[in-house]
């Protein structure tokens, strides 16, 4: 197994989850009445969204050209899943990837909190660090069920979206860009309902730190993105069926 590619798997989600969360957390955090509040961005919901989506899809763009000719930039568990289902990964490298990404969001989300504990202003049970979950804890107090569903579709549309531009029939050179915007699509509907997981790893650091409710609630937040992925392969393949020579290619080209 290739160390760089664990350590470009863990780095690159370190700084999904620092740059995103960070933003959530800004957005969304109850700051009390400090300068945060009182400026653009405590005053508009709409904005929140916007701004956090931006992150995320930006950020996720940016790791996919600089991280993606090294490990294939997945930061992301169940994009993991996604490639080891559909056989352009080996089972032992996707728990490799799985190691790496976890580790990587607990270190950004540590880096995060730390930073933000600098502030009088911040509270970890007041303003939180833009964890995910559903009923008390939606914008519009989703139910459980609803929660796994949206989770479990959103990471559905992601992940089929990485696996076709990064298959045979993808735009390689745009495949960076398709990726970014579908993970900042995903977050203009997903924030409302859930605070938007779509990935284990984003939704596992913040919640330790923060612990409760978010730790509580954290199950669906890993479930439901994995069942997303795994049902995102199974279509993939059916769009993009692969015969035995594109098989063995792909993973002589992981394994590279």
């Amino acid at each position: 197994m290739d160390a760089r590619k664990l350590f470009a798997e863990c780095l690159g989600t370190a700084i999904l989850v620092f740059v995103g969360v960070g933003v959530a957390t800004l957005s969304f955090g109850d700051w009390g009445r400090g300068l945060l509040i009182d400026g653009a961005a405590g005053c508009s919901v709409a904005a929140g969204v916007v701004a956090t989506a931006l992150a995320f899809g930006l950020v996720m763009l940016i790791l996919a050209y600089a991280l993606g000719p090294i490990s294939g930039a997945h930061v992301n568990p169940a994009v993991t899943i996604g490639f080891v289902s559909s056989g352009r990964m080996s089972i032992v490298e996707g728990i490799g990837y799985w190691v790496a990404q976890f580790v990587g969001a607990i270190i950004g989300a540590a880096a995060l909190y730390g930073i933000f504990h600098s502030s009088s202003l911040y509270s970890a049970n007041q303003t939180g660090l833009g964890t995910d979950g559903w009923a008390d804890h939606s914008q519009v107090s989703i139910g459980w069920a609803g929660a796994f569903a949206a989770e479990a579709v959103l990471t559905f549309i992601f992940v089929l979206v990485v696996l076709s531009v990064t298959s045979r029939i993808g735009n390689t050179t745009a495949a960076a860009l398709a990726i970014g915007l579908a993970l900042g699509t995903v977050h203009l509907l997903g924030i409302p309902l859930t605070g938007t997981g779509v990935n284990p790893a984003r939704s596992l650091g913040p919640a330790i730190l923060v612990g409760g409710d978010a730790l509580g609630q954290l199950w669906l937040f890993i479930v439901a993105p994995l069942v997303g992925g795994i049902v995102a392969a199974v279509t993939h393949l059916y769009l993009v069926p692969r015969n035995a020579e594109e098989r063995a290619g792909d993973e002589e080209q992981v394994s590279g």
